[in-house]
């Protein structure tokens, strides 16, 4: 796990650091704050982090890669990413930024972030974001995402109204 730094945010004074079971609570607010406006952009309430409980927060802190960021103190964004099972593809989700804070870089910081602690032998980053979620998209698109396609789980479960996006890992 990486120490907390501050020198990848363009935030000054914001700090990221691994998350840990104790940020559970704190991360569930955030991530609501921030998919209630792509439950709006993207015309459902069937998205899956706005339905999540804090177990089920505390139990992926637990055993996948986390992190926030913090401000002052307090929690303003975070992202979390996993190995898939083919162990070629680096799973990158839940990335989250405080709606005061968007438009400042740092999503951008944190996506970045995530995919430079993938492991050895990842050859595609991927995640998913709301079909109409048009901020995302160009913000993932800048970053050399692209291919999108209908989202499913790992296990092949469809996520409606989201797609797909992958990126190469150089």
């Amino acid at each position: 796990m990486t120490s907390p730094t501050t020198n990848a945010l363009p935030v000054p004074g914001a700090v990221l650091a691994p998350a840990g079971a104790a940020d559970a609570a704190e991360i569930l607010v955030l991530q609501r704050c921030c998919w209630v406006t792509e439950a709006i952009e993207n015309d459902r309430l069937d998205v899956p982090a706005l339905h999540e409980s804090a177990e089920q927060v505390r139990e992926r802190v637990r055993t996948r890669p986390h992190w926030t960021v913090r401000l002052d103190g307090r929690l303003v964004g975070g992202v979390g990413a996993r190995l898939l099972a083919d162990g070629k593809t680096w799973d990158i989700g839940r990335l989250m930024v405080a709606p005061d804070l968007a438009g400042r870089g740092l999503g951008r910081a944190l996506l970045a972030f995530a995919e430079g602690q993938a492991p050895p032998g990842v050859t595609t980053f991927t995640l998913f974001t709301g079909e109409r979620s048009v901020r995302n998209r160009r913000m993932y698109a800048r970053a050399g995402y692209g291919d999108v396609r209908p989202a499913r789980l790992p296990d092949g479960t469809p996520v409606p109204g989201a797609v797909m996006m992958d990126k190469p890992a150089l």
